[in-house]
């Protein structure tokens, strides 16, 4: 399958030149660009989202050098920022490949939630989209902002919903009512939320929900290198991407996640 797109990584490093922020929950060791690349040509993906990892702050330089690096054909960034970045910096960045920014409220360091609107309106031009990495009681609280955006919302690690809550739970299903708008999407990117761990069984049928409710609007990614797991079991990248196989059910909605959902959603 041509086109395959992972849109969920990270990298880090070298700290000799990007250094982490002082105001960080964790410290991941180095994971270089080069060591991505090689797991992407085993795996067959073509195409990446560099994703801005909490542990840099607002100081984007490692994520938007690493997606210079990889090259515009294969390569989108999602960015950190706050209402002190100038429209000049945020048009500069979109030249460099950025489209969304991250809405951070898991890890220090993050973007101020009471600039969602504001800085929704001034990304909307550009055509960049909101990434939400929160928790599934947050999701329930920003749900009705989150309707209202002028850019698309997508939905990091399947909204981090309670896994055992059950399909009736209130932060499952307002996902899923959220995912019944064209502007919201999701990431099946789902070991995070995962309860039993390996072979993910737990989270099936809520994927199942997701792709559903939202056939056209679900990309998935490998969130390599795995950061921040907290003693949780760390996932085998190919076994996910065999997961995602059947997860999908057929070839048609496998080349939506991994090609033309990205490719829009992107700009690919």
């Amino acid at each position: 399958m041509s086109g395959v797109t992972d849109c969920h990584l990270h990298i880090f490093g070298p700290t000799a030149r990007y250094p982490y922020t002082d105001n960080r929950a964790y410290t991941p060791p180095e994971a270089a660009f080069a060591s991505y690349d090689t797991l992407a040509a085993s795996l067959g993906l073509e195409r990446m989202v560099i994703v801005q990892p909490s542990v840099y702050g607002k100081d984007n330089s490692c994520t938007l050098d690493m997606a210079a690096a990889a090259g515009k054909a294969r390569a989108r960034a999602i960015a950190v920022v706050d209402d002190s970045f100038s429209d000049s910096q945020l048009s500069e960045m979109n030249d460099r490949g950025v489209r969304g920014i991250r809405v951070n409220a898991l890890t220090p360091a993050g973007m101020p939630l009471d600039q969602i609107r504001k800085l929704a309106k001034r990304i909307a031009p550009l055509g960049w989209h909101m990434q939400f990495w929160i928790s599934g009681p947050q999701l329930v609280v920003l749900a009705d902002i989150i309707r209202a955006l002028p850019v698309p919302a997508v939905f990091d690690h399947m909204g981090q919903f309670v896994v055992d809550g059950g399909m009736e739970h209130p932060e499952l299903t307002t996902l899923l009512s959220l995912l019944k708008l064209d502007h919201c999407w999701v990431k099946l990117c789902g070991y995070r939320v995962s309860k039993k761990g390996p072979p993910y069984d737990d989270i099936r049928q809520p994927v199942a929900a997701l792709i559903a409710a939202a056939p056209t609007r679900c990309v998935w990614g490998t969130d390599w290198p795995h950061p921040h797991l907290e003693g949780r079991p760390y996932p085998d990248d190919k076994f996910l991407l065999d997961l995602l196989s059947i997860w999908a059910g057929d070839e048609a909605q496998l080349k939506r996640i991994l090609v033309e959902n990205p490719a829009k959603l992107y700009g690919f």
